[in-house]
C-alpha cells in the first residue's frame, strides 16, 4: 500500500508539471466521453476513468495508475496480454482496441472482446480524439509532456492529410504463414517546417510461439521514406534498457542489425537459408520519412510482413552486418570528397570465407556514389558493388546514383569473400556538399552517412551439395550432387528425376558467365575443365520448377 501511496504522489506530481500535457488531454477526453459508464463510483467492467482526489491533476494520475500497465477484466483480453493501456502499442491496449472502431483497420475486436465503446447511443470520439490516444500510447503513455500537437492531427483528419498507403494497409501474410509487424503512425508537418523530417525507433516485443525461422521479409514504406531498419536486441538485458513507445534516441549498446532497405524490398532468402529466431525475440524498428508537400500533414507509417517455417527446416542462417564511417566531414566548398574504409569483421571471428548475398550502400542527399570492392594482401582487387548502376551491378553503360534509392546488389549464385588475413571488403562513398555548412555523420537528411551493408552465410554446407565424402548424396535442397569436388581434369553433376529438364550454368566469383547448357535430359552430365583455371567457381542449376540451385565448385591443377 505504502508503494501505491508514492507512485500515486510522483504521478500527481508528473501531471501537475505541465498544464496541458497529452497525458492530461487524454484524460479530459474520457472525462468527456467515457466517465458516464466509468465513473468512480459506479465504474463499469471495473474501470474507472473518473479517479478520485480534489482536483484534475490528482484525479488524472489516479485514473493513469488504474490503467497503464493494468491487466483488464475482460478474460479474453487478459489472455492475450493485453493491458488497458500498453505503452508503447496500440494493438495491445484494451481501451484503444474498444474506441478504435474503423481508426486502425488492423485492429478488429475479438467477439469476446465485446462491443466498441461508447456504446450506441452515446456520442463517439472524433477520429483526432481517437488519434491523440494512440499517439500518447504509441509514444509510450507518458504522465508528462506534449507527443503530439493536437493541431497537427486536427490538420490532417479535417484537412486532407497524405497517407503513406492511401489504399489502405497493406495484406497481411495468412497467419499459417507468418504475421505482420506495423511501425506508426507518426505525423510530418508540411515541408519547409520544423518536423517535416523525422527519424524515430521503437522497440517491439514479438512474443513469437516457439523458436521459429524466417525465410522472407517484406518490408513495405512509402516512396517519401528515407529508409527502414530492423534491428534486434541479441540479450533481454539490452532490450530491457530501453523504454515502450517512439522514441527519437537509438540508444544502440546492445544491438544487431537484421535488414536495412531504402525503398519497399520483399527480401526473399535463398532457398535452403533463413534468420533463425528466438522466441524471446524483441525487435528496434527504425523508420524515417521527410514530408514533400508543401501544404499537407503527412502520415508516415511502415508494414513489415514476416514469413516463417519451423526451425530446423533450412540448412544454413542468413547473417547481416553494418559497417558505419563516423568520422567522415564533408565540408560545404562544392569540391568533390571521397572517404574510405576497410571492413572484414563478420560474426564468427576475422579469419574466414563468408557467402556474399547482398551488398547495399547508404548516403543522404550529398551523396554521389557508392562502390565496394574485395581487398587482397592489403590492396583492393575486384569492383563487386557500384549503387550508380542497376541493382548495384558495376560497369554500367550510364551511372546514376540516387542516394534515396540506393540498390542492393544480390548475388545468386553467392560470391565467396575471403576475410583471411589481410583480405577483406573495401568500400568508397563520394559527396558534394553545396549547402550552407559543412556536415559530419548524423542521423537526419542535413547530415550525412557513410553505411555498407552485408548480408551473407558462414558455410554453404547442406545447401546444394555435401562435398566432405566421397560418396556423394543427392542434396536434400536440391537434388543434384556433383563429384569429384574438386575436380582436376572433370566432373559429373548427377541430377534427380524430379528436376526434370535442367539449364547448367558456370559463373566465377564475380557472378560473370563462363559457361552454359541448356535444355539437359540425361540424368547425368560430364564437365570439362576446358579453359577453366584453378580457383573457386558457382555452379547454377534450373529445373522444371524454375527454381534456382546454386553451389560451389573447386578447380585444382
Amino acid at each position: 500500500m505504502k508503494r501505491n501511496i508514492t507512485l500515486g504522489l510522483f504521478l500527481v506530481f508528473c501531471f501537475s508539471g505541465f498544464t496541458q500535457s497529452t497525458g492530461l488531454r487524454v484524460y479530459q477526453i474520457f472525462q468527456d466521453k467515457c466517465a458516464t459508464c466509468h465513473s468512480n463510483a459506479d465504474p463499469q467492467s471495473g474501470l474507472d476513468l473518473e479517479g478520485s482526489g480534489t482536483t484534475e491533476i490528482e484525479r488524472a494520475a489516479a485514473v493513469y495508475q488504474n490503467i497503464v500497465g493494468v491487466s483488464p477484466d475482460n478474460a479474453f483480453a487478459a489472455a492475450q496480454g493485453y493491458s488497458q493501456v500498453y505503452p508503447g502499442r496500440p494493438d495491445r491496449s484494451f481501451i484503444f482496441r474498444k474506441i478504435n472502431e474503423d481508426l486502425e483497420e488492423t485492429i478488429s475486436l475479438d467477439a469476446e472482446e465485446k462491443q466498441n465503446m461508447p456504446p450506441n447511443g452515446q456520442e463517439d470520439l472524433t477520429d483526432v480524439e481517437k488519434e491523440l490516444i494512440r499517439q500518447w500510447i504509441l509514444f509510450g503513455a507518458p504522465p508528462q509532456g506534449e507527443v503530439v500537437e493536437e493541431e497537427l492531427l486536427e490538420d490532417y483528419y479535417n484537412k486532407n492529410g497524405i497517407q503513406s498507403f492511401p489504399d489502405g494497409a497493406p495484406d497481411a501474410p495468412d497467419v499459417a504463414e507468418g504475421f505482420q509487424i506495423k511501425m506508426g503512425p507518426f505525423y510530418l508537418k508540411p515541408s519547409g517546417e520544423p518536423g517535416d523530417e523525422l527519424e524515430y525507433f521503437q522497440k517491439y516485443e514479438v512474443d513469437l510461439p516457439e523458436d521459429l525461422e524466417v525465410n522472407r521479409i517484406d518490408i513495405k514504406i512509402a516512396g517519401s521514406s528515407h529508409h527502414f531498419i530492423l534491428y534486434n536486441f541479441p540479450s533481454q538485458f539490452g532490450a530491457n534498457q530501453i523504454p515502450p513507445g517512439l522514441r527519437l534516441n537509438s540508444n544502440h549498446s546492445d544491438i544487431s542489425l537484421i535488414a536495412a532497405v531504402q525503398e519497399k524490398t520483399d527480401l526473399r532468402l535463398p532457398e535452403g537459408t533463413a534468420f533463425f529466431w528466438d522466441k524471446k525475440m524483441n525487435f528496434d524498428l527504425n523508420s524515417h520519412y521527410i514530408n514533400y508537400s508543401l501544404g499537407n500533414t503527412f502520415q508516415a507509417e511502415a508494414y513489415i510482413n514476416v514469413y516463417t517455417q519451423p526451425k530446423g527446416t533450412a540448412v544454413q542462417e542468413m547473417k547481416t552486418e553494418l559497417y558505419a564511417n563516423t568520422s567522415i566531414f564533408i565540408d560545404n566548398d562544392e569540391n568533390l570528397v571521397t572517404e574510405s574504409a576497410v571492413d572484414g569483421q563478420f560474426t564468427g571471428g576475422q579469419d574466414q570465407e563468408i557467402y556474399l548475398w547482398g551488398i547495399m550502400g547508404h548516403t543522404h542527399k550529398y551523396g554521389k556514389s557508392y562502390k565496394a570492392w574485395t581487398r587482397e594482401n592489403g590492396e583492393k582487387k575486384d569492383l563487386i558493388y557500384d549503387a550508380g548502376c542497376a541493382e548495384g551491378v558495376p560497369d554500367c553503360a550510364f551511372s546514376s546514383f540516387d542516394y534515396q534509392h540506393i540498390p542492393m546488389r544480390y548475388f545468386e549464385p553467392l560470391m565467396p569473400l575471403s576475410t583471411v588475413g589481410s583480405s577483406s571488403i573495401y568500400h568508397e562513398a563520394s559527396w558534394l556538399n553545396d549547402g550552407d555548412k559543412p556536415v559530419g555523420f548524423g542521423p537526419t537528411s542535413d547530415d550525412e552517412m557513410m553505411v555498407l551493408i552485408l548480408m551473407y552465410l558462414q558455410d554453404t554446407t547442406g545447401l546444394y551439395v555435401n562435398t566432405n565424402t566421397e560418396e556423394v548424396a543427392f542434396s536434400k535442397q536440391s537434388g543434384v550432387k556433383v563429384f569429384p569436388n574438386p575436380m582436376f581434369d572433370q566432373t559429373t553433376f548427377e541430377f534427380s528425376p524430379e528436376l526434370g529438364k535442367v539449364d547448367l550454368s558456370i559463373y566465377n566469383i564475380l557472378g560473370g558467365e563462363l559457361f552454359r547448357e541448356t535444355n539437359i535430359t540425361e540424368s547425368a552430365y560430364q564437365l570439362d575443365r576446358g579453359l577453366l583455371n584453378a580457383g573457386m567457381y558457382v555452379y547454377q542449376i534450373r529445373g522444371k520448377d524454375g527454381i534456382v540451385r546454386s553451389g560451389k565448385l573447386m578447380v585444382k591443377d
